[in-house]
């Protein structure tokens, strides 16, 4: 008879369910229970294919899930914590779901709520919390990634338009895209700002990127303005330098950091379950020392990670309160975005090399979770930009650019 142990018993052995609320519990395992029935069965198939489940957009829009940190406009209206458990849930099934759904949310909602004007808001923000707008983000370029504030794209004004001229590569969504938030410089005064363009726009394209071996089941774009015209108007009025974008960047990796851990989370159940169940000379593998300490090694940084991620999303939630004058700080995202990612990765190769042949398989998930956490170490950040992000909070010298 096949042993199988559930991610309640497995992976929370220091009670971490109990520093939860009610509501957060409620609304992660609604999430966690449509994961399981409508996602988890056909994200395998979609990884294989090169395709996102875009017939899914609509279900996604009933749970609330996008922008469902914001308040107003048809969003939800959730605490920072049950956004990340919704990342956690989401992420625990493919790292291209929860790329869609933060995208939706922290890189395109939050900065028409927080740097669009009053008008915009009431456009834009119902119709993609309702998913009938799908929108994407356009900061990275082709020779500025880790650098944003050497990019190259322009927003000159002329009259009473703007012309958009320059090229935006690794966009999640683009293809698909109704609206893009694009990050441009405007020439007469150097400052980095965001414009809207919408789908259609003469000079505007965005063709997808093929040939992949990461993230298979999300959109990846490259967006191209070429003499691109777009209203005035689509400018994001309070958007100014560099920090506009970075802040989107920020609200972004946070919900990495519960996300990466819900891969890890079902790379190791499903070790567990593949090691109980695997027979090798008269019993399973799991009863030999090798394999428990790897699946100790696991649920340990798994442990950790939670407990990290859990309280980053606690300080969010205070906001610039939290305890003795330390609130909220970018620093605090860039070290659990980087610690969270890198044991995520880690705990998926080990989980790999368990799983035998079997682990190079679509018929289990992890060589998909390890294909995706290579790029997700990767973007919004790199897991050296983070450190050093985090080295200049606690010497206060700037290692970066």
């Amino acid at each position: 008879m096949e042993t199988t142990v559930m991610s309640s018993s497995a992976t929370d052995l220091l009670n971490i369910e109990s520093m939860l609320s009610d509501e957060e519990r409620m609304i992660r395992d609604a999430v966690r229970e449509w994961v399981d029935e409508r996602a988890q069965p056909i994200f395998g198939k979609h990884f294989e294919d090169g395709t996102f489940p875009l017939h899914l957009t609509p279900e996604l829009a009933e749970l609330g899930v996008f922008g469902a940190h914001l308040h107003g406009y048809g969003c939800a209206g959730v605490s920072n914590v049950v956004y990340g458990l919704i990342c956690q849930e989401l992420e625990r099934c493919d790292s291209g779901l929860r790329s869609f759904v933060s995208v939706q949310g922290s890189l395109c909602m939050f900065p028409i709520y927080t740097y669009g004007s009053e008008a915009q808001k009431q456009k834009y923000l119902p119709k993609m919390a309702k998913g009938e707008l799908i929108g994407c983000f356009g900061l990275t370029e082709p020779d500025a990634g880790s650098n944003p504030g050497g990019m190259r794209t322009t927003a000159t004004l002329d009259g009473d338009e703007y012309v958009l001229n320059g090229a935006k590569m690794w966009i999640t969504n683009g293809t698909i895209a109704d609206v893009a938030i694009v990050w441009a410089k405007t020439p007469h005064d150097g400052q980095i700002r965001g414009f809207l363009v919408e789908k259609g726009t003469p000079g505007f394209t965005a063709p997808e990127i093929e040939h992949k071996f990461s993230l298979r089941a999300s959109i990846t774009s490259e967006l191209i303005f070429d003499d691109c015209r777009i209203p005035k108007d689509n400018l994001l009025p309070l958007t100014g330098g560099i920090k506009s974008p970075l802040s989107c960047l920020t609200e972004a990796r946070f919900g990495i950091t519960f996300g990466v851990i819900g891969a890890a989370m079902s790379c190791y159940e499903s070790t567990l379950n593949y090691t109980l169940n695997r027979p090798v000379a008269g019993g399973p593998i799991a009863r030999f020392q090798l394999v428990q300490s790897a699946l100790v090694d696991m649920v340990n940084e798994i442990t950790k990670g939670q407990l990290m991620a859990l309280q980053l999303g606690r300080m969010k939630d205070a906001g610039k309160d939290a305890g003795n004058g330390r609130g909220f700080k970018p620093a605090m995202v860039s070290l659990v975005k980087m610690n969270n990612c890198k044991v995520a990765l880690d705990i998926a190769r080990s989980a790999r090399d368990l799983h035998g042949a079997n682990g190079i398989s679509n018929e289990y998930p992890i060589i998909r979770h390890m294909l995706n956490l290579e790029s997700v170490i990767t973007y919004e950040g790199t897991h050296n930009i983070h450190k050093m992000i985090v080295g200049r909070e606690i010497t206060g010298e700037n290692a970066l650019f």
